[in-house]
């Protein structure tokens, strides 16, 4: 839904629709086709299936302090370093 430029209030209920379905059909939400998330929203398109998995998602929030694992890497390092004993 960020890709397409969709309010996060809209999104929000769009995804709520898309959960209830696949709750429905007893499925994870990469399980479902993309007519059946598009009866959700016209608008959803194929990119939709690059962040429907758990370790997609996660990796897909790339800005400062997001979880992909390069971010949670890089402040793990600059904690560590932080935490160190002063010598």
């Amino acid at each position: 839904m960020r890709t397409l430029g969709i309010p996060f209030r809209e999104a929000h209920h769009v995804t709520g629709r898309i959960v209830a379905m696949a709750s429905a059909k007893n499925v994870p939400l990469h399980r479902l086709t993309l007519e059946e998330m598009q009866s959700a929203d016209a608008r959803i398109t194929q990119d939709v299936f690059t962040v429907l998995s758990v370790t997609k998602s996660v990796a897909s929030r790339t800005s400062y302090g997001g979880t992909a694992p390069v971010r949670v890497r890089a402040q793990a390092r600059r904690w560590l370093k932080k935490l160190q004993p002063k010598a």
